[in-house]
């Protein structure tokens, strides 16, 4: 190889190749992305950016170091297929931090989710007093007690010997470490005047001929044709309390386990979110939850909390804001454990860094908004010893007011500057400011999209014409005309979380936005108080969208309705017969158009059902038409298809609604976990934030009164009426630092949104 051919083959190695990417709404794209650099990927929602970045870059990385493993292995593993790409080169580990909620466990906390409660635990163990044992017995995840078991002795020969070993933990014995209990109404589980075998067991997953069912039937405990009433003490005892035992059927030996201690174990120290809705809705039916008696919610047991340092046990350090802990951690002085001390605050001045200091470490992981979510697991990155890997950001501005979005920007500047390629999908364009290399995409969203329509600096990103482009180069300016309030919703001294005493009318038949630091108190004001004021007022939040595989945009909607009645009416039959889930499925696949194989120690493979070619229902049912379509062909259509096919007004209503929010282009049957960030409405483009001002005004027009909380300028910009709390977070803020018109805001705020709204308007009037 001579000189200039090796200069070339070093200078490939700088940029990752991306060659021929189709994934999702990817036309054929190729681009070199260059690496230890940060590239900002933009454009519309939908328009092809998390395709490209996560689902073939990122995608493409973790599976071939998946492929690393052994076979063996690999079964534990969750291995994604090959994204659709001719090739892909110089790929590094991507490290991905997305905007997904931290889980389903409910032990998952911001302290152990960061390591920081561990090295509070170390820190505790060394220094509290009285000396209570080692760091476990801090630990709200390990129980205490003693326990019997073999252990092998070397004696010449290897021996086993019975013995008693006693475990310091931490945990709570009443609550088992959760913090709260969960109280059973036994009724609400089952039916006294039913036998098993009639359905006693009235919970989801129970019903007769269930797996969980044949356990309690198969147990021999119980005559499964003897009514529940008829139990004797002990049987109704050990029906619902166990104990534990063995139970040997035709098939298979099993662990017996009283139902409620199952039902409380298999569902109820889950996050209800996470749960499908009709195991969510069961849950609220028959448990109701407190904090534990016993701890007071720490989670602790007495004995852990019996060891102070100063006046502070470990609970109330955990319960601490944050920014109050780090300040506690500097009068700690003992050198024993100045490291550790160390490191415990430079993980705390790390979340205090990134706007996360009004949390404390006791806060459950499934509480994080995403936002909040994304940053803890910045958190976890921001001090390693690791160099040139690739981290993925989703929209990391998401929930940040622009001051904390400066600093981000500073975060995933020194990323890239320990060497790391460092890739973000980000719609704000203070972050496309700090980018070494924009990738613009586009034109539009869907079949409309997926091209690459500029590359390079932010400047020439601005001169492009692009939709992005046109939209960072208007002057963002105030409101011409605001409306005027016709009322006015009372809100008296409010002292939810951090509200200091919060009273203020929220006027009525306006838009109106309420901004804030992260943590000021927006939410405590309008989602938990609002609604105690005024119980008329509707909620809509940025709770992840619910559903399974099965589900999509027609059936979350509400449009499957309309379209099987359409459909029945046009051909005398059952509306079932329309829907994938019910009469009309396919009986390969059971209408998913696809099939599961579960390969068991290899990664399971997803491949087209043959019967059905993908349609989802029956031969029979796609022989039915409504104006010449069948109803596989009616669910491939867009949303602007759709609208311009439907006669029928139930259906157009809400097929209009989709188009009036930017969804035109995604199709009445994809899958909702193909829907992209933006689609699910986590972040927007700034054309978007037009479309979505545009609805909100028509609604306000429409004589309704319209509520957001927001920390993009342009839709404070626009609105007629601005609350702004703060001036700071958790403790520090709480307060209402104004309450008036925007231009007001511009013209005599002194907190940090009208600092940045004045700059943002350019610090004049409309």
């Amino acid at each position: 190889m001579n000189r200039e051919s090796a200069a070339r083959a070093a200078d490939s190695h700088e940029v990752i190749e991306v060659r021929g990417a189709r994934e999702n709404n990817l036309a054929n794209v190729s681009l070199d992305v260059p690496k230890r650099k940060l590239t900002v990927f933009t454009g519309v929602s939908g328009s092809g950016k998390s395709s490209l970045v996560f689902e073939t870059i990122a995608a493409e990385s973790r599976r071939l170091i998946n492929e690393t493993y052994t076979a063996f292995v690999q079964g534990f593993m969750a291995t994604p297929a090959r994204p659709d790409v001719d090739s892909l080169e110089n790929l590094t580990a991507a490290i991905i931090v997305d905007q997904e909620r931290m889980g389903a466990n409910a032990r998952s906390t911001v302290g152990t989710a960061t390591d920081a409660y561990d090295l509070l635990r170390v820190i505790f163990s060394r220094v509290g007093q009285p000396h209570i044992g080692p760091s476990s017995a801090f630990s709200f995840n390990v129980p205490a007690g003693t326990i019997s078991g073999e252990i092998t002795l070397e004696r010449g020969r290897s021996e086993t010997e019975q013995r008693e070993i006693t475990i310091t933990g931490g945990m709570c014995a009443e609550c088992e470490g959760l913090g709260r209990v969960s109280t059973v109404d036994i009724d609400a589980l089952v039916d006294r005047d039913k036998t098993l075998n009639e359905g006693a067991i009235t919970f989801p997953n129970f019903q007769p001929g269930s797996w969980y069912h044949r356990i309690f039937v198969d147990s021999g405990f119980f005559d499964p044709d003897r009514p529940l009433r008829d139990f004797t003490d002990a049987e109704w005892e050990r029906l619902l309390h166990g104990p534990e035992a063995k139970v040997k059927t035709e098939l298979v030996n099993l662990t017996y386990e009283g139902l409620v201690d199952k039902i409380r174990r298999l569902y109820l120290v889950k996050d209800p979110d996470t749960l499908q809705s009709h195991l969510r809705d069961a849950v609220e039916r028959i448990a109701t939850s407190a904090p534990c008696p016993q701890c007071g919610g720490s989670r602790l047991n007495e004995l852990a909390r019996s060891s102070r340092i100063g006046d502070r046990n470990i609970a109330d350090c955990a319960a601490m804001q944050i920014s109050d802990l780090a300040e506690f951690l500097r009068g700690v002085d003992d050198a024993s454990v100045a490291p550790i001390v160390g490191a415990l605050r430079a993980t705390l001045d790390s979340m205090i860094h990134i706007g996360l200091g009004y949390l404390s470490l006791d806060r459950e992981s499934s509480t994080l908004s995403g936002g909040e979510a994304q940053r803890t697991k910045m958190v976890r990155h921001l001090g390693s010893a690791l160099t040139d890997v690739t981290y993925v950001f989703d929209e990391p501005t998401i929930g940040l007011h622009a001051h904390d979005v400066q600093q981000m920007n500073g975060l995933l500047q020194r990323l890239r500057d320990k060497g790391n390629t460092v890739l973000v999908v980000e719609h704000d364009p203070e972050v496309m400011r700090i980018a070494d290399h924009v990738v613009d995409m586009g034109p539009g969203a869907g079949s409309h999209g997926g091209e690459i329509v500029f590359e390079g600096l932010f400047e020439g990103l601005r001169a492009s014409g692009t939709a992005t482009g046109r939209h960072l180069e208007v002057q963002r300016r105030l409101k011409e005309r605001a409306r005027e309030p016709r009322g006015a919703i009372e809100i008296r001294n409010a002292r939810l979380h951090n509200l200091q005493d919060v009273s203020l009318d929220v006027p009525t038949g306006v838009l109106v936005a309420v901004t804030g630091v992260a943590g000021s108190g927006k939410s405590s004001l309008i989602h938990g108080c609002l609604p105690r004021t005024d119980p008329s007022v509707t909620v809509i939040d940025q709770s992840a969208i619910r559903g399974s595989r099965r589900s999509n945009p027609a059936t979350y909607t509400g449009i499957g309705d309309p379209i099987r009645k359409a459909f029945a009416s046009a051909n005398g039959v059952k509306p079932a017969l329309f829907s994938a889930n019910s009469e009309g499925a396919c009986p390969a696949c059971k209408g998913l158009g696809l099939i599961y194989t579960d390969l068991a120690f290899m990664a399971g493979v997803v491949s087209v059902c043959e019967v059905c070619e993908g349609r989802r229902f029956t031969d029979e049912v796609l022989a039915f038409r409504l104006r010449g379509r069948n109803i596989a062909e009616v669910l491939d259509m867009s949303v602007e298809e759709a609208a311009a096919f439907f006669v029928e007004k139930p259906a157009r209503v809400m097929l209009e609604r989709l188009a009036d929010v930017g969804l035109g282009y995604t199709s009445l049957g994809q899958m909702l976990n193909t829907l992209s960030g933006g689609e699910r409405q986590r972040g927007l483009h700034l054309q978007d934030v037009d479309n979505l001002i545009g609805l909100l005004d028509r609604l306000v027009d429409a004589g309704r009164t319209v509520i957001v909380i927001e920390h993009n300028l342009d839709v404070v910009a626009r609105a007629d009426w601005v609350i702004d709390l703060g001036p700071g977070a958790g403790h520090d803020g709480g307060r209402v630092m104004f309450s008036g018109a925007p231009g007001d805001l511009v013209a005599r705020g002194d907190s940090l949104t009208a600092q940045h709204l004045r700059t943002h308007v350019g610090g004049d009037g409309p």
